[in-house]
Parts: structure tokens; sequence; C-alpha cells
């Protein structure tokens, strides 16, 4: 019996290491979880394997790493469309509170992991209540995650104060400390939500535990403004002071920048997570990632949840990373299509500590792969298969996914979930938070209409 498991034969490969790099006529060998060699496709012919798999047509590409979301968002998009981010909030925060649950969360996350693969995603990052619910979802559908518990100092249907966050947080670490798919950190939401009492208790547990951080930072710059007036500081300084930032610290959003900010970033190695759809749609502003690349400073991607999006699919997001960019700086050059494929790989895969296994198509990596199909008319014809990537395709032509080698999408069939359950539950949900808006506006009408009568 051969210890090949598989060969695939797709038409070109993209590594991403080395850069630029499009490879024709070769092949990957998968055995055991991982790539075991990268050949002349006539090579792997003569190799005996249990499958050899043609892809003709088809590009094969690192799966791509989402390094911020809120998955069991996903059941609420759409809920609070065209609002600024505080109003959103007013919107949305009373909706979780009044339905998040485990079996809310368990059916956002599937539907949000449903979708992620189907859009190229292997790997995730996820911030939100019932971690240990999107742990146990994240395992059974097969992908990569990073999952950081929250800590906030207001009592939410998953915990009552921060104490209990962090009990209940390191527990779930304890329970997934050797899971070979699966790491637990913190994630305390935001400068102007956690005490810096708690800030500092998350600093120190997390640097004892080498555990990752990732924050909401900079999302906006009133969140700036609000901190220099209510602690005579930005909200990374206070961070810095604190001892939280640090090569596994990841700042989320981070529009609102000044020199200062790039100094502490580069001194530090935090990485940053741009979301440039989410800021776009809630007009946060602009992460300017060009710079940031300019000064060494690690930049990855995510998508944010789908109520703020409303799609979690990174091609999109690469996509709105290079053309954002290009205008930001007024420079057709900035964010090219290897840059912009570089953040939702390589440097998703550093920013979470995993730049040894993932985020790229290299000997020795774990076999976290995808296949797209470039036969469509608005592919036609294939000049340039890197650009093509960045810019033409929209994940729709997304075919197959493997992590650590386990097919997880095939012939673009979900093979670990179910679509139509996924779906039918997905719609119940609807059908209450629908129910539960409308009460909430006719009950905000009558106050108004008390307070003021004609």
């Amino acid at each position: 019996m051969s210890d090949i498991d598989y060969i695939l034969y797709p038409e070109w490969i993209v590594p991403v290491v080395p850069r630029d790099a499009v490879l024709t006529n070769h092949c990957v060998v998968i055995s055991e979880s991982r790539i075991v060699n990268i050949c002349p496709s006539s090579e792997g012919r003569e190799l005996e394997a249990k499958r050899h798999i043609e892809l003709p047509q088809h590009v094969l590409l690192p799966g791509l790493i989402n390094c911020h979301g809120h998955a069991a968002m996903s059941l609420l998009r759409g809920y609070a469309d065209d609002q600024p981010l505080m109003t959103w909030l007013g919107e949305i925060w009373p909706a979780e509170t009044a339905f998040v649950s485990e079996d809310y969360v368990r059916d956002g996350t599937d539907l949000a992991l449903a979708e992620l693969l189907l859009g190229g995603t292997t790997t995730f990052s996820d911030m939100y209540f019932y971690p240990d619910v999107t742990a146990e979802r994240a395992d059974f559908a097969g992908l990569r995650a990073q999952l950081v518990f929250p800590v906030i100092d207001v009592q939410t249907a998953w915990a009552r104060d921060p104490e209990e966050y962090l009990a209940k947080g390191l527990a779930l670490r304890d329970t997934y400390r050797n899971h070979e798919r699966i790491e637990i950190g913190f994630g305390p939401h935001s400068n102007y939500t956690v005490s810096e009492e708690t800030l500092q208790r998350v600093a120190t547990l997390a640097n004892e535990l080498d555990a990752p951080v990732q924050i909401h930072l900079h999302e906006t710059r009133g969140e700036v403004q609000m901190s220099v007036e209510n602690l005579g500081e930005r909200p990374i300084e206070q961070l810095n002071r604190l001892g939280m930032l640090g090569p596994r610290s990841q700042c989320v959003h981070m529009t609102a920048l000044s020199e200062g900010d790039f100094d502490i970033l580069e001194t530090t190695g935090a990485h940053v997570i741009h979301c440039p759809r989410s800021n776009m749609k809630l007009a946060s502003g602009i992460c300017p990632t060009q710079r940031l690349l300019d000064r060494d400073i690690n930049v990855a991607l995510g998508t944010d949840g789908a109520a703020s999006n409303n799609r979690i699919n990174m091609i999109a997001e690469i996509q709105a990373a290079a053309l954002i960019a290009k205008l930001e700086n007024s420079e057709s050059t900035a964010i090219s299509a290897a840059t912009a494929l570089e953040m939702a790989t390589i440097n998703g895969a550093k920013a979470l500590g995993l730049e040894n296994d993932i985020g790229s198509l290299e000997i020795g990596k774990q076999a976290d792969m995808i296949a797209l199909r470039l036969d469509d008319p608005a592919l036609q014809p294939v000049n340039n298969v890197l650009s093509h990537v960045v810019y033409a395709t929209s994940g729709a032509e997304l075919t197959h996914s493997w992590v650590a080698g386990k097919p997880l999408v095939v012939d673009r069939q979900l093979t670990t979930l179910s679509m139509a359950t996924i779906t039918s539950r997905a719609n119940t949900w609807r059908d209450q938070l629908l129910a539960f808006r409308a009460q909430r506006s006719s009950e905000n009408n009558a106050h108004h209409q008390e307070n003021n009568p004609q």
C-alpha cells in the first residue's frame, strides 16, 4: 500500500511562497495531512498513490485565513444596515441580549462555517460568546480555528463579569490545549468596554501562557478621541503601557493611526488585522495598509461579522484590500495582487503564529488548500492567474477545499455540514429576530408619541 494519500494535478499552482510564483505542469503530493512534494506532473504520475486527482482549468492555492470575525452573528446579516458604528451597536446589542444562547451560537456558527468553506477560508479567528460551542462546531466541520474568548465589563448570556469570562475562557483553553486545529486565546473587546484593571489582568495572563490576544483597536477616530479625553492617551498607548502588545497580539481595524502608533506597532511586533469591507460599510475609516507594510508591520485580513459586512467571503476582502489601498494612496501600485493574497494567506498565518504550518504551499506544511476553477467567461482569457484570483474571482469558483489533507468541499459540495439543516435553522431565527425588531420599533414609536404629544 502506498504511503501517498493522493496527488493533485491542477493547471496552475500559486504557492504564495515564493512571492509571485505561478507553477504550471506541476503536482502536489499529500501524505498524512502534509505536503510531501511539489514536483513536475510527469514525475507525479510515476508515483504510486491511493488517488490521482485531476483538476483541469483549476488553480490550487493555500487555504485563505480569516483573522477576525464573529461567526454566530451571521444570523444578524442585514439586521441593522446603513448606520454608523455606535448606532449600529445600539441595534445589535439588544438583539444579542434577547437571543444569544448555546443554540443560537451553534446555528449561527454552522451558517458561517458553510459560507467560509464555500468561499475558500480554511482557517478562521473568532471572537464571540459561547466559544465552547464555536469550538465544537469548528472541530466537527474540520476547519482550523483560533477562538478568542470574549472579555467585557458587562453581563451577557455567557458570563456575569470579567472574573467569570476569564475563568470560563481559561477552562476552555485547557480543554483544547493539545488540539491539532484549535487554539484558544484572549478576546478583550476594546479599551472602551474593558476596564484598565481587566486589561492588565488579560495582558499578564496572556504573557504567562504565551497565548494570543485579539482586540478591536482604533476602529474609529471617535474611539481614539474618547480615549484621549478619558485616559489622556491613545488606546494603543494604553495597551503598550500595560504590556499587552507583542508578537502574539492582534490589533483589529486600526483605521486612525498617528506616527507614534506606527512606532509602537513596529517596536512591539504586534499584528494588524484589516477588515476593509466592514470598515467601509460602517464608514469607520481606512487602515493605512501600504504604510504599515512599508514599516515591516505585518498586516492580515479579516471579514468581521456578517452583521457589518455582509459577507464573510475572504476573496471579496482581498479585492477590497487591494482596491481601497490604491484609492487611499492615489497610487495604482499600492497593495499589488501578490501582496493582497499574502495578506489573506501567509500574513494571516504569521498573525496567528501558524506560519510554520499553513499560509503557503510548501513541502512539510499542512495540506490546507483550495482549488478554484477558472473557466468562467468573466475569467477568460487567463493572461495572469495571480491577477485573476485577486481581481476577477468572486469565490463562486471554489470547487474543492482541504484542511490537514481532509476534503471539506468536493465539487462545491460540503462534506461535513448539511446546508438544508443550516438554512432551515437560520430561517427560524430570522423570523424571531424580525418579530423582535418590529416589537422594539412599535414600543419606540409609542414612547416617542407619549413624550411628543401633538
